[in-house]
C-alpha cells in the first residue's frame, strides 16, 4: 500500500510536465540507435553477477539448514525470475519451489527464507533513496536532477533513513524475543477463515525465515551481500544511462543519480504485468523525465532497455532451463495457479506439485 502510494505521488506531481503528445518515434529510433553498445552488453553480463550474489546470501540464509551448492541456487534463482517475466507476480511462488526442489529443503523454509529475502531488499532500496537525497545532494544536482523536487524529497529521505535501522532492529527482537509471541499469535488465526488465515501463513513465513539468522555473523554477511547486490543493480543502472548519454540535454546520471532512479523504478515494480513489465518501466520513465530532466524519447528509451536488461534479460538463461528442468509454460501456470489456492487456507504446495502442506508457525518440516 505504501509502495503503491509513492508511485501515485510521484505520478501526480508529473502529471503537467510529461506531455506524451510531443513524443516522436524518429527521436526515439535515434535514441536506441546512437546507444553505446558494449556499455548494454557489459550491463548484460553484471546482471547475471547480481544474481549470483543473490544465490550467495541464499547460500548464508541456508546454512544452518543443511550443506548447499552455488550452482543449484543460482540456476534456481535465474529460473525464479525468468518464471516472474513469463507469469507476472503469480510467478513469484516459483523460485522458493524451485529451490526447494535442488536444495531438498522443506517448502516452508524456503519460503521463509524468501519472505526474508525480500524484507532485506526492500531495506536496501530505502537505503539507497535516502543516502542519495541526504548525503549526495550535490552530486544529484551535478546529474541534473531537479534541485527543487530533491529539496522537497529530503524530508521523506530522512524518513527512509530511518527504515533499514527498523527492519534490522525489527528481525532482532523477534528473533530473540518475538518469534514465540508471535507465533501463538499467529496459531491463533490459522484456524480461522479470509484474510486472517492468509495473514498468518504470511506472519509464519516470516517467522520461519528469521530462524535463518542464528548468529550476528549470519546477520552481518546477509547485510554485506545485500549491499554488495545492489550497489552493482545500481551500477548497472549508470552504465546503461550513459550508455544513452549522448541524447541528455543535462549532465550524465552519476552514481548517485543511478541510487535515486533504482529507487524509483524499484516502486513501479510493484506493478508487474506478465511478459511486458509496466510499472518498472512507467516508474524510470517518470524518474528520467521529472527528476533528472531527461527528453522523453531518450527517457523512455532508456526505461525500455533498464527492463530488459535488469529484469527480461534473466530469460535468456533462465527460460531454457526451465524447458531442461521440464516446466513448460502449462506447468508454471498450474504450479504457481495451486500455490495461491493453498496459500488460501494457510499452506504450501509439495516442490513436486503435489498435496498441499500445511504449515504450522516456527517448524520447517514438510511431509515426505
Amino acid at each position: 500500500m505504501v509502495v503503491l502510494a509513492a508511485l501515485a505521488a510521484l505520478a501526480y506531481g508529473s502529471r503537467h510536465k510529461i506531455h506524451l503528445t510531443d513524443f516522436t518515434w524518429r527521436k526515439f529510433a535515434h535514441s536506441v540507435s546512437q546507444a553505446n553498445l558494449w556499455l548494454l552488453l557489459l550491463s548484460v553480463v553484471a546482471i547475471y553477477a547480481c544474481y549470483a550474489i543473490r544465490a550467495v546470501r541464499w547460500q548464508v540464509f541456508c546454512r544452518h539448514l543443511g550443506p548447499t551448492r552455488f550452482g543449484d541456487i543460482y540456476k534456481a534463482t535465474i529460473m525464479g525470475f525468468a518464471s516472474i517475466f513469463v507469469l507476472g507476480r503469480p510467478g513469484e511462488a516459483i523460485r522458493p519451489l524451485l529451490l526447494s526442489r535442488k536444495c531438498h529443503f522443506s517448502v516452508s523454509s524456503m519460503f521463509g527464507i524468501w519472505a526474508l529475502e525480500r524484507l532485506f531488499d526492500f531495506g536496501a532500496a530505502a537505503a539507497l533513496a535516502s543516502l542519495s537525497l541526504l548525503v549526495f545532494r550535490q552530486k544529484l544536482s551535478d546529474a541534473g536532477a531537479n534541485t527543487d523536487w530533491v529539496e522537497h524529497a529530503r524530508a521523506g529521505g530522512w524518513l527512509l533513513l530511518g527504515m533499514p535501522g527498523v527492519v534490522v532492529a525489527m528481525m532482532v527482537y523477534f528473533r530473540l524475543h518475538g518469534a514465540a509471541v508471535l507465533g501463538r499469535w499467529v496459531k491463533q488465526w490459522q484456524v480461522t477463515g479470509g484474510w486472517r488465515r492468509r495473514t498468518a501463513a504470511i506472519v509464519a513465513g516470516f517467522i520461519e525465515g528469521l530462524q535463518a539468522l542464528q548468529t550476528t555473523s549470519d546477520l552481518l554477511l546477509s547485510i554485506f551481500y545485500t549491499a554488495a547486490h545492489w550497489s552493482l543493480v545500481a551500477l548497472i543502472y549508470m552504465m546503461i544511462s550513459q550508455a544513452f548519454a549522448s541524447d541528455f540535454s543535462h549532465s550524465n546520471l552519476n552514481f548517485p543519480g543511478a541510487m535515486l532512479l533504482l529507487a524509483v523504478t524499484v516502486v513501479g515494480s510493484v506493478l508487474q504485468l506478465p511478459g511486458v513489465g509496466g510499472g518498472a518501466q512507467v516508474a524510470s520513465f517518470i524518474g528520467l523525465t521529472t527528476i533528472f530532466g531527461v527528453e522523453q524519447e531518450p527517457a523512455a528509451a532508456i526505461a525500455v532497455v533498464l527492463w530488459l536488461i535488469t529484469f527480461a534479460s534473466c530469460a535468456l538463461a533462465g527460460i531454457p532451463l526451465l524447458i531442461h528442468e521440464g516446466l513448460g509454460m502449462g506447468e508454471l501456470r498450474r504450479l504457481a495457479k495451486a500455490e495461491a489456492q493453498a496459500e488460501e487456507v494457510g499452506a504450501h504446495i509439495a516442490p513436486n506439485g503435489g498435496e498441499s502442506l500445511r504449515v504450522p508457525p516456527g517448524r520447517g518440516d514438510s511431509a515426505k
